[in-house]
C-alpha cells in the first residue's frame, strides 16, 4: 500500500493571514500566490488552477506576462472584462525579479481585483524582491490564497513526493518498488515526477519492484544507494559490480561515500532498540519504513563490525574530499570493508 505523504507542501508561512492550499489540490481565488523554489510543484499548481477554471467555463481566457519585463498597464488590461465577459486567468512569472512598474501596479491591483479574473503570481523565493507585494497578499489584501512549493531536497521528502503521486492517482506501489524508483532519480525531481506518471499511465495493476526494475533498471543499478545496499547486505561481488556501473555512469565518489555513510548512521541509531517502529521513528525524527529498513539491514551485523564500518566510512569521506590522490580506490576499499565486514586485506 502506498505510504501516506507528509503534508509539507502546504506549510503556513509565518504571519500569513490567508488560506494555505496544497499544490496537489489547487483552487482559484482573485489572487493566488505560488511561492517557493520547487518548479514541478508550482507548475502542477498553476495547471490545476487552469483546469479548474476551464472545467467551470470552457471560454476561459488565459494570458501570461513577465513581472521582470513589464509594460505599464498590462496587468489591468489583461484582467479587465472582455466584451462577452469570459473569465480570465493571468499567469505572472518572475515576480522575484519584478520591475518597479509591476510592483506598483500589482500592489494597487490588490485593492480592487477585477471580477471574473484570477491572477497567479509566481515567486520562487530566490530574492527578497517583491517582498512588499508578498506581505500585502499574506496580510489578506486582495482576498488571496497561497500555494507553497518548498524545495524537495531530502531523501524522505522525495519519497513522500513520489508516494503522493501514486496516492493521488489511487494506485498501489510496493514500498520496495517506491524506494527503488526514488533511488533511481535522486538528482532531478522533474524526472522522478515523469517516471511516476509513466508508471501510472503504463502499468494497469499494482506496481512491483520488478516493474520498476524493468522500466528503470539501468538507472537503479548505478545509484549510490544500490551500491550501499548491496555492500551492507554482504554481497561483495554485486557491490563491486554496482560500484563499477555507478562510476562508469559518471557517479562522483563523494556522494557515493555519503550515501553509504548515511545508511550506516541510520543503522547505528536504530541498533539495540526494541521500541516499536512507529515510536522509535517518532523519537528519532525518522519514518516508520526507514526504521524497518535499518533493522533489516542490521541482520548479520554486530557492534564491532558496525563500528569498524563507520570508521572506514569516515576515513573514505576524508579521502574522497582530498586527503587521498585516488578517490576511486578509497570507495572500493570502503565497499570491501563493509561487504566483507572485515578490515581491508584480511
Amino acid at each position: 500500500m502506498t505510504p501516506a505523504p507528509r503534508r509539507t507542501a502546504s506549510r503556513t508561512p509565518a504571519r500569513s493571514a490567508i488560506p494555505q492550499v496544497s499544490w496537489r489540490a489547487p483552487q482559484p481565488a482573485p489572487i493566488v500566490l505560488v511561492s517557493g523554489p520547487e518548479e514541478v510543484c508550482a507548475e502542477r499548481a498553476t495547471a490545476g488552477i487552469r483546469d479548474f477554471l476551464r472545467a467551470e467555463d470552457a471560454s476561459l481566457e488565459v494570458s501570461d506576462l513577465r513581472a521582470d519585463d513589464y509594460a505599464p498597464g498590462t496587468l489591468l488590461a489583461m484582467t479587465s472584462p472582455s466584451l462577452f465577459g469570459e473569465p480570465r486567468l493571468v499567469r505572472v512569472g518572475g515576480v522575484e525579479k519584478c520591475s518597479d512598474a509591476f510592483l506598483l501596479e500589482a500592489i494597487a491591483y490588490l485593492d480592487s481585483p477585477q471580477d471574473g479574473a484570477t491572477v497567479v503570481l509566481r515567486h520562487t523565493g530566490a530574492s527578497v524582491r517583491g517582498k512588499k507585494l508578498l506581505d500585502a497578499i499574506r496580510a489578506g489584501t486582495g482576498g488571496g490564497i497561497e500555494i507553497a512549493c518548498p524545495a524537495v531536497k531530502r531523501d524522505s521528502d522525495r519519497f513522500d513526493f513520489a508516494a503522493g503521486e501514486f496516492q493521488a492517482a489511487q494506485r498501489r506501489i510496493a514500498p520496495a518498488a517506491l524506494r527503488s524508483l526514488v533511488g533511481a532519480f535522486t538528482d532531478d525531481l522533474t524526472e522522478l515526477a515523469a517516471a511516476c506518471q509513466q508508471l501510472i499511465a503504463d502499468v494497469p495493476g499494482d506496481i512491483t519492484e520488478q516493474i520498476v526494475e524493468r522500466y528503470y533498471g539501468g538507472r537503479v543499478e548505478t545509484t549510490a544507494f544500490t551500491v550501499a545496499d548491496t555492500a551492507i547486505a554482504g554481497r561483495y561481488g554485486d557491490a563491486l559490480v554496482a560500484l563499477r556501473h555507478a562510476l562508469t555512469s559518471g557517479a562522483d565518489p563523494v556522494p557515493l561515500v555519503a550515501a553509504i555513510a548515511s545508511k550506516l548512521r541510520t543503522m547505528a541509531r536504530v541498533a539495540g532498540s526494541r521500541e516499536p517502529a512507529a515510536a522509535l521513528a517518532a523519537r528519532l525524527g525518522m519514518k516508520d519504513w526507514q526504521v524497518d529498513r535499518a533493522r533489516r539491514d542490521l541482520s548479520g551485523w554486530n557492534e564491532t563490525s558496525l563500528g569498524m564500518a563507520i570508521q572506514a566510512a569516515a576515513r573514505a569521506d576524508a579521502e574522497v574530499k582530498g586527503a587521498s590522490r585516488d578517490a576511486v580506490f578509497a570507495v572500493e576499499r570502503l565497499v570491501t570493508v563493509i561487504a566483507t565486514r572485515a578490515p581491508y586485506g584480511h
